[in-house]
């Protein structure tokens, strides 16, 4: 009864531990792009931060809860994964051109008619970088945008096998 209880552990442990991971290296990859190679982000791109941010807290989460619980939360962190998959072909097509940005601050609102006082005004406090204009990190003929929607898509396919490994395995032992 005990070795099968310490492999629940392990199992959920596993799928924890990748949620961790995998969130947190797509937060420091973009960090790291942005402060080393001083990348500025457009607003899809903090978008696409978004879900990462609580697929750490989940991983976190799924790792302290029982694994009877703890199978329902992975499963709520791999909908964060596809959240992120949706989110990064969102960005890619708008950097082809397919159709326009649905973020406000990724368009420029024309002030007319009023005073150059008035247009400073209306100019948010740091520059926008605009969603339709690709970055390509290390002369790959791949942009940032491309390259996190093919990461976010992998993890979505590992997340899945071993949620469903996890789904199966605690079911199993619980029978």
């Amino acid at each position: 009864m005990f070795l099968e209880e310490k492999k629940q552990v392990i199992a959920v442990g596993m799928v924890g531990g990748l949620f961790i991971l995998s969130a947190a290296f797509a937060l420091l990859v973009a960090l790291g792009a942005q402060t080393f190679l001083h990348m500025v982000p457009c607003q899809l791109c903090l978008w696409e931060r978004a879900p990462w941010r609580v697929l750490l807290g989940i991983g976190v989460l799924t790792v302290v809860i029982s694994p009877s619980y703890a199978r329902w939360i992975a499963l709520a962190g791999l909908s964060c994964v596809l959240i992120s998959v949706g989110l990064s072909i969102l960005h890619v097509g708008v950097e082809h051109g397919l159709w326009p940005s649905p973020a406000a601050e990724c368009h420029v609102s024309l002030v007319t008619g009023h005073s150059f006082d008035d247009w400073m005004g209306h100019l948010p406090a740091r520059p926008a970088k605009p969603c339709d204009l690709p970055d390509y990190p290390f002369g790959l003929p791949l942009s940032m945008t491309s390259l996190s929607a093919l990461y976010s898509f992998s993890v979505f396919v590992l997340g899945s096998v071993a949620v469903v490994w996890l789904f199966r395995f605690v079911r199993n032992e619980e029978q």
